[in-house]
């Protein structure tokens, strides 16, 4: 099992900036993909950024230039750097993890945590 807990949602104004953080525990050995998603109200799941233990990210053409994903991988930490805010942004963001261990791939979760881009 992996655990994935999110902080750092909060309420910005447009144009603010927000770092999320992701805290991974558990089983991590074998994760090979580490993301971010995101669901506003109404609206399905999406991608948003995505980093492989490679190091090697992947964007939603909609935050391209605004948002970084990079990890620390001495702390088991996965972070969301975003910039340039704009109300289309508000949603509830979560952390996910895919691990391949023998072959068996699994999907994990976190709870997720609010981002709210309003003035």
């Amino acid at each position: 099992q992996v655990q994935l807990v999110e902080s750092g949602g909060d309420l910005v104004q447009p144009g603010g900036s927000l770092r999320l953080s992701c805290a991974a525990s558990g089983s991590i050995f074998g994760v090979n993909v580490w993301g971010w998603y995101r669901q506003a109200p109404g609206k399905e799941r999406e991608l948003v950024a995505s980093i492989t233990s490679g190091g090697i990210t992947n964007y939603a053409d909609s935050v391209k230039g605004r948002f970084t994903v990079n990890r620390d991988n001495a702390k088991n930490l996965v972070f969301l750097q975003m910039n340039s805010l704009k109300p289309e942004d508000t949603a509830l963001y979560y952390c996910h993890a895919k691990r391949n261990s023998y072959g068996v791939v699994r999907y994990y979760w976190g709870q997720g945590t609010r981002v709210t881009v309003s003035s």
